[in-house]
């Protein structure tokens, strides 16, 4: 299993009887999932059947569809509505007249729902029919074709991703050695202050302890380094899940930059805060990643 891309384009062409067609479909990153139609004047009433299908087919994205047709003769042909067209006229005037906007073209004009009709003869009704469900039939197979270049896209993601993970822990690998002789570092550098502060006097070991240990309470970084270890699992799970994961994926980079910058602030030297540094990196570019992710 691999995780898809929010990002794809796909063309089908279709034919039935003298009319050809040609969907095209491109997709592009979203919160949520965002559909966009153009369809020829008359189609309209095909928009909630292709919003339906496209429900089954995307969580995420931010995806426009576009239908152009080609008529062989014969085919039935396009009228104007005459009342909906002076209707949509009259709305336009009324709105010049209260903001003083320019008219607008006549295209613009005719593309309004029900301006266009199909000029339909007896037994065109039928015949109009089988289009519209031939037209579903090859939106389908559009879709299908675009989800499988996101999940083309999405397996450039995922092994950008999991690299991003390796990385992670091995950083977290090289923040828990040095780690472990934070406390020993802590505490010779305390009895080297106190030194230089008392010009060489004796330095009470029980003050000195005492000292050592509150330091390397604050300095204690352990905590952040098992969350991010659980954190890299939690991101591996997700990559391997094949379902969509992309919001749970960038909430999850938020809570990796949290630990990070914990540990920048509890760093006592500056190779443990370099490794910090090194990690924040790490995760903005894992974040960049995650945002693609359906």
């Amino acid at each position: 299993m691999t995780i898809s891309s929010m990002t794809g384009f796909a063309r089908v062409d279709g034919a039935h009887e003298k009319t050809r067609w040609t969907w095209e479909i491109k997709s592009v990153n979203g919160r949520g999932l965002e559909l966009r139609f153009r369809l020829p004047g008359g189609f309209d009433f095909l928009e909630p059947a292709l919003r339906k299908a496209a429900g089954t087919y995307f969580a995420r994205g931010w995806i426009a569809a576009g239908l152009a047709f080609e008529r062989g003769r014969g085919a039935a042909g396009l009228r104007v509505n005459e009342a909906a067209l002076d209707e949509a006229v009259r709305l336009v005037e009324a709105v010049r007249r209260r903001t003083d906007c320019a008219f607008p073209r006549a295209d613009g004009v005719l593309a309004l729902p029900g301006v266009i009709e199909t000029d339909e003869g007896a037994g065109e009704a039928d015949e109009r029919e089988a289009l519209a469900d031939r037209l579903l039939e090859s939106f389908r197979n559009a879709a299908e074709a675009l989800c499988a270049a996101r999940r083309r896209e999405g397996e450039s993601l995922h092994s950008a991703l999991a690299g991003q993970i390796d990385e992670i822990e091995a950083l977290v690998a090289r923040a828990r050695t040095s780690a472990e002789a934070a406390p020993a570092a802590i505490r010779e550098r305390i009895a080297a202050q106190l030194q230089e502060l008392l010009a060489g006097a004796p330095i009470p070991e029980e003050r000195l302890a005492q000292e050592a240990a509150m330091l390397a309470v604050k300095a204690d970084i352990r905590e952040e380094l098992d969350r991010l270890s659980a954190h890299a699992a939690a991101a591996r799970a997700l990559l391997a899940s094949g379902e969509p994961v992309g919001r749970r994926l960038d909430f999850l980079t938020q809570e990796f930059n949290r630990e990070a910058n914990t540990l920048c602030s509890k760093a006592q030297d500056m190779g443990l805060k370099r490794i910090g540094l090194d990690l924040k990196t790490v995760i903005d570019q894992m974040r960049e990643q995650a945002q693609n992710v359906e």
